[in-house]
């Protein structure tokens, strides 16, 4: 079944956070605009900031195909004009590709894909500083894979045509490029053998060297080996850099066995070895990169786990604090070197001061996660491990409206992996993350009450980096799952290629499963080379990726390893079948990423595998109904180019599934048969449905300038976890398509059903940000229900929603013909109306001199109390209703009388501020008529005496009777219409019943 994407349009998705910033790798600088900075997300998009990194805003939204960005490059000489190299060079085991070159002529505000999608992984651009449409890149290439689009290009028309001006071969391409400031003629190319595959990574090869240009690319020579660099075969990564402070020195730092940072002064002719400190050097396919200063020839900056600088051409280095680690681009003003731009694993942050200070990085939605998991508190909070940062928990949603980081706690665990909450206490958090220092396959108990981190690791076993997944005991990946049983509270589960399990919440283990992996030997040895291993857990393979106990049935478990195989038991562990699918459906080797097993029956599965560390971007999502014993490939719909990291099936829709991939999240309502795009560009690692809530963890997430599919976010900023409703889409998979749809039996219209309208109304807590919410008091019952209906066409006319309570009775009515207040969108397609749940204002003053501006917000109608309404949708003469149910904040201990008891006393101050208010409009009305009786009668000094009599009377009426002209002044006294202005207020405060002072007083006490 397809399903029209406009049926479902409206639906938004709304920003939880956090605003932590991910890894950036891509940064640049206006030459001229002094606050204006830029930045690429590994897996985000472009970011632009006016105001020295206070705050970015996303520029590419709706113009990439895909979201990483490996280079950016402002032009000099035409500062609009920005080139953007997609797919990162800092390749690690789940590096996103590029597709590319885009530019933009407008300083970002659009942009334009140029070509090269085959490059994938782009390291550097520079642009001649004098023309814009002179520019290279340094082409990686494909990371899984040999390919021959690698190398140095050059574009001679702004990137229309790209010539190939330096190509090694198939497996070593470009990964670093200078150009001389003083000579843009003279380049400098680093190439790299570097590649990575699903258990190694290689670093270096006797294809890797350095390339020197003296005519604009058109001839290049090597001077890898040039007097005073390294001598052996093999060489690794480099990173070089040409100063505009000094003719012809160049600086280079280079992996090899005698490796250490270089410097030249005669062009590259001939080298001055520095510094060989290992810190500079360390992991070098991570880091490895270098600065000159542009306006001092001897300092000199090279970016690792630290951000280290040099002024003494280097000899000898000092850190730079930064606010976060892990180090990768750095951009400094051409003419004030103070001025600088860098980005590292926890965002993009900039100095105005030469490095001594630098702007947040807790402004930028970019942050990545893998996977997710919610509690059960109301609102329910949401847990997931932040790629280079920590574990987080943060709260749905907030009484102060945005969540900020006073809402944020690190529930143990780490960087990557799984986390569970127990399903007794959701204090108790389980977190797991790769052990660095604390051991190999780190499990971490974390107790909110008392914020005690207990290691409850299923083997202490300390891994150095050097040593592979030979060596140890138990092989626990990066992302091991971590799981409790869905019928013992006391049952945790952890998979390195074994199924651990304990009872006693990790005091001790028992193993219960064989190896569940092809255990191949070779796939275990070390990871790095030639020239230095590197091996932190992501890198060991041959392990249990994905696992879940079945919901229906005690025992029943199914596990997914990372080298291509699915077992299942069905008596608790003591026997295991190898229920993997045919590889004619899924080639051998897979990474089985996630297992979703079916609320709806017990016999039914999901499965998303992935094999892009083997080069196969094929996405594969498969299906089986009976225990694994058949399978069925469900990728229709899905591009052949876009592989598939997870998969969910909605447990309260059978059939409706939720798919996510490297580039979107797709949707199917009809079982996997076909599946649409549902979200703009953004790798989705993981996705879970609480309640009727989906959430995404993305790799970043963030907001388009125009909708490229069904889900659009509400803020500008949104970040990596998010979530929004899926009751429309629910209501779409049981009515089918446009063309069928029905309203339900209950629904009463005033024509017979019509497919031309389809109103689908829930109620929903409103998106952050959202100016139609209302947050005038904290943790009321709820901040908005949102309404979704469509249209097939336009209609013509006016478009009316009413809002009715349970007895018919009109609460507030909206109108598209509004002129002023909120609208009712009537647009072809899906449409999105949000109610605030407040009943009508009360009466306002008139414009001119308004009274008490202070206590304003007592004019807004109360909200409603919960219970149940309706919502009609009228146009084109047709008519429908829905059912709305308000529902009360279960943290709230009022109950629902008291809080009808509250709402009727609202209303009641309402009616009365009304009354006041309407007196004071009758006295002004009064006094304008007097005023121009007045003006009329100029020369009748008896009418002219009695009228400002009259005129002056009803003033002093006014100010001493209803309100005082001083009274926006709280310290002075005011009228009776201040007194129901602050009851409202008092009584407004909070869900809760009134107090039996103010029942008695209503507000209306005497005055001191």
């Amino acid at each position: 079944m397809t399903v029209d994407p406009n049926l479902y349009k409206s639906l938004k998705w709304r920003s939880i956070g956090p605003h932590r910033g991910g890894r950036v790798v891509a940064v640049a600088g206006h030459p001229t605009e002094k606050a204006t900075f830029y930045f690429g997300a590994c897996a985000g998009g472009v970011w632009k900031s006016d105001d020295a990194g206070q705050y970015w805003e996303n520029i590419s939204d709706g113009y990439f195909n895909t979201s990483a960005i490996g280079a950016l490059a402002v032009s000099e000489s035409d500062p609009n004009v920005i080139y953007a190299g997609m797919g990162e060079t800092s390749i690690r085991g789940n590096v996103s590709r590029g597709d590319g070159v885009y530019k933009s002529t407008d300083a970002g505000q659009t942009w334009k894909h140029m070509g090269l999608a085959e490059t994938q992984n782009i390291g550097e651009i520079c642009i001649h500083p004098e023309n814009p449409d002179l520019v290279y890149l340094a082409a990686l290439g494909h990371v899984w894979g040999p390919n021959a689009e690698r190398g140095v290009y050059r574009s001679k028309d702004g990137g229309q045509n790209w010539e190939l001006v330096l190509h090694k071969s198939s497996t070593a391409g470009a990964v670093d490029l200078a150009m001389d400031p003083k000579n843009p003629r003279i380049l400098y190319a680093a190439i790299w053998e570097g590649s990575r595959g699903p258990h190694y990574l290689s670093s270096g090869g006797n294809e890797s060297g350095m390339w020197m240009s003296t005519d604009a690319g058109d001839s290049w020579k090597e001077i890898t080996h040039n007097p005073g660099l390294p001598q052996g075969e093999v060489i690794g990564k480099i990173g070089v850099s040409a100063s505009g402070a000094k003719a012809g020195r160049v600086y280079a730092i280079v992996e090899a066995e005698d490796g250490a940072v270089f410097r030249s002064d005669d062009y590259g002719a001939t080298w001055t070895r520095g510094s060989e400190d290992r810190n500079l050097r360390q992991r070098a396919w991570y880091y490895h990169h270098i600065y000159a200063d542009p306006n001092d020839p001897d300092t000199v900056y090279v970016l690792n786990v630290n951000m280290w600088r040099s002024i003494d051409g280097g000899k000898s280095w000092e850190a730079i604090p930064t606010p976060h680690g892990d180090n990768h681009d750095l951009w400094i003003d051409p003419e004030d070197s103070n001025r600088m731009v860098q980005g590292n694993d926890g965002g993009a942050n900039v100095s105005l001061n030469g490095a001594r200070s630098w702007s947040t990085i807790f402004n930028q939605p970019t942050a990545q996660f893998y996977h997710v998991t919610t509690d059960n508190r109301n609102p329910y909070w949401v847990y997931g491990s932040q790629q280079d940062n920590t574990a987080l928990a943060l709260a749905s949603r907030s009484a102060n409206g945005a969540i900020t980081t006073q809402e944020w706690i690190q529930p143990g665990g780490g960087e990557s992996g799984y986390i569970a909450i127990d399903p007794d206490d959701e204090n108790v958090v389980y977190g797991g993350a790769i052990g660095s220092g604390l051991g190999h396959g780190r499990l971490v108990r974390y107790d909110g009450t008392s914020y005690e981190e207990r290691l409850v690791t299923a083997w202490p076993e300390v891994v150095g980096m050097g040593r592979g997944a030979e060596s140890v005991k138990f092989r626990f990946q990066w992302t091991f799952p971590v799981e409790f049983s869905p019928h013992d509270s006391d049952v945790l589960y952890a998979c390195s290629q074994f199924v651990h399990k304990s009872t006693d919440e990790g005091h001790s283990w028992e193993v219960i499963s064989p190896d569940l992996t092809r255990n191949d030997p070779e796939k275990l040895k070390p990871s790095g080379g030639p020239i230095s291993k590197d091996n932190t857990g992501a890198e060991y393979y041959c392990t249990i990726f994905a696992f879940q106990e079945s919901p229906h049935e005690e025992g029943v478990m199914w596990a997914g390893s990372d080298d291509g195989l699915i077992h299942i038991s069905k008596d608790g562990g003591d026997n295991w079948e190898n229920i993997t699918p045919p590889a004619d459906l899924l080639p051998e080797w897979a990474l089985i990423s996630i297992i979703d097993l079916s609320a709806h029956d017990a016999g039914t599965a999901y499965v998303a595998a992935t094999r892009y560390k083997l080069d196969d971007l094929t996405p594969y999502l498969l299906k089986t109904t009976d225990y694994g014993q058949n399978w069925q490939l469900i990728t229709n719909g899905i591009p052949e180019d876009d592989f598939t990291r997870t998969i969910r099936e909605d447990p309260n829709r059978k059939g409706l599934l939720y798919a996510g991939t490297e580039t979107a999240l797709y949707i199917s309502f009809d079982d996997g048969e076909n599946c649409q795009l549902n979200l703009p560009v953004c790798p989705i690692h993981d996705i879970i449905i609480k309640d009727k809530d989906l959430i995404a963890a993305t790799r970043p997430q963030h907001v388009p300038r125009r909708p490229l599919a069904a889900f659009t976010r509400s803020t500008t900023r949104s970040p990596a976890l998010t979530c929004g409703s899926t009751s429309p889409l629910r209501f779409v998979a049981s009515k089918g398509s446009a063309g069928s749809a029905r309203t339900s039996a209950r629904a009463r219209r005033s024509t017979a059903a019509s497919t031309d309208m389809l109103l689908t109304s829930y109620h929903g807590e409103n998106e952050q940000g959202d100016p139609k919410s209302s947050r005038s008091t904290p943790a009321r019952t709820h901040s908005g229900a949102v309404i979704h209906y469509y249209f097939k066409e336009a209609p013509e006319g006016e478009v009316k929603l009413t809002i009715l309570d349970e007895d018919d009775s009109v609460v507030k009515e909206f109108s598209s013909e509004t002129k002023n207040g909120t609208r009712v969108p009537k647009a072809a397609g899906a449409n999105r109306f949000v109610w605030d749940l407040r009943y009508p204002d009360a009466e306002a003053v008139d414009e001119g001199e308004e009274p008490n501006r202070r206590l304003a917000d007592a004019l807004k109608g109360p909200v409603a109390a919960p219970g149940k309404y309706k919502v009609r949708l009228e146009a084109n003469g047709q008519s429908q209703e829905r059912k709305l149910k308000v529902k009360k904040d279960k943290r709230v201990k009022a109950s629902k009388k008291e809080l009808q008891e509250q709402f009727d006393l609202l209303i009641e101050l309402r009616d009365k501020l009304s009354e006041l208010n309407g007196t004071i409009n009758d006295l002004r009305k009064v006094r304008s008529q007097v005023v121009a009786w007045i003006v009329e009668r100029s020369d009748d000094e008896d009418i002219k005496a009695q009228g400002q009599a009259a005129q002056g009377a009803a003033r002093q009426a006014g100010r001493k009777e209803l309100y005082s002209t001083r009274a926006s002044d709280p310290r002075l006294p005011g009228g009776p219409v201040r007194r129901p202005r602050r009851a409202t207020a008092q009584i407004s405060n909070a869900d809760h019943p009134p107090t039996q002072q103010v029942r008695i007083g209503k507000g209306h006490g005497r005055r001191r």
